[in-house]
């Protein structure tokens, strides 16, 4: 039973991928799921020119539909990035996120990434809550070209575009492999608000914040099921994914692999196990030898 894929010229021993800023940029975390998980890759918390403190808090809501949170892209900074990557264990590639609001920027930043040990950059053209890193950035198709272009000029590792629910989610992925992009990975959590009805004002310092977990899921599906049918390029799929049936339904609606996030902040690192495991059991009692013969399976039935 194979559930290996390779992506670009990334080869991962499982489709579960740790999304971008799950565990923060501590490498002591990072390594933790590596080392004790089936993760198949991990894509580091978005990284920015220089470094960022976030919002003040609260920056996280629970909420019945899932979570709702505003960090703020808090990180180090770019020129922080080498001492944490020379301290990932070199067992699974590390996709680091890197996000800017001009296309030479982003370049330069990718340039830096490559340098410092990156096995592939994932450029956030999506953060729901960050103005000028945001989605304004990512329902721009033709800016989404020429972010692309400038960073895949510079780069020789892969490079993978992170796009967001808006309504030119299709448009920006085609210009996007137009230009080159190795994979696409979709979707970001949802721009959304939690009021304290007591409090009578909104529960996150930051007002706006994106929603994760079960609600987005199957608007996750329906963006990652109308890619396959409009680009070529791998598809990463994001959005929801608590369980195993859900791994699946992405990866039958075209996604090459599958990227988890709020669902390590509920039920822990061990959660990415039950789920390779799941997508294991399902492809062996459905008479598949391998994962890639059900990508995308749900555009032929």
């Amino acid at each position: 039973m194979s559930i290996s894929i390779t992506i670009a010229s990334l080869k991962l021993r499982s489709p579960v991928i740790l999304s971008s800023g799950v565990l923060g940029s501590r490498y002591g975390t990072i390594n933790r799921v590596i080392k004790n998980t089936l993760v198949g890759a991990v894509v580091t918390k978005t990284f920015t020119k220089e470094p960022r403190e976030g919002y003040l808090t609260p920056i996280v809501a629970y909420t019945e539909a899932g979570l709702v949170n505003a960090v703020g892209l808090a990180n180090p900074g770019i020129d922080n990035l080498k001492e944490i990557l020379s301290n990932i264990v070199k067992e699974v590639p590390v996709i680091v996120s890197i996000a800017s609001s001009t296309p030479r920027e982003f370049a330069e930043m990718g340039i830096k990434a490559e340098e410092a040990g990156a096995d592939a950059v994932e450029l956030n053209l999506s953060c729901p809550h960050v103005r000028g890193h945001g989605l304004e950035v990512g329902q721009d198709p033709k800016y989404v070209r020429e972010i692309v272009e400038n960073v895949k000029s510079v780069l020789k590792i892969p490079v993978f575009a992170k796009l967001g629910l808006n309504d030119k989610v299709i448009e920006s992925a085609k210009e996007a492999e137009k230009a080159g992009i190795d994979a696409i990975t979709a979707i970001n959590s949802v721009r959304a608000m939690v009021i304290d009805i007591y409090a009578k004002k909104p529960v996150l310092s930051n007002k706006y914040g994106g929603l994760s977990g079960p609600a987005i899921h199957p608007i996750a599906v329906r963006v990652v099921y109308d890619l396959y049918k409009n680009v070529e390029v791998p598809i990463i799929g994001v959005g929801g994914v608590t369980k195993w049936e859900d791994a699946v339904e992405l990866i039958l609606a075209g996604a090459s692999a599958i990227a988890v996030a709020s669902v390590i902040a509920l039920k822990g690192i061990s959660v990415i196990n039950e789920i390779v495991e799941g997508i294991v059991s399902y492809l062996r009692s459905e008479g598949y030898s391998s994962l890639e013969e059900i990508i995308g399976l749900a555009h032929k039935n």
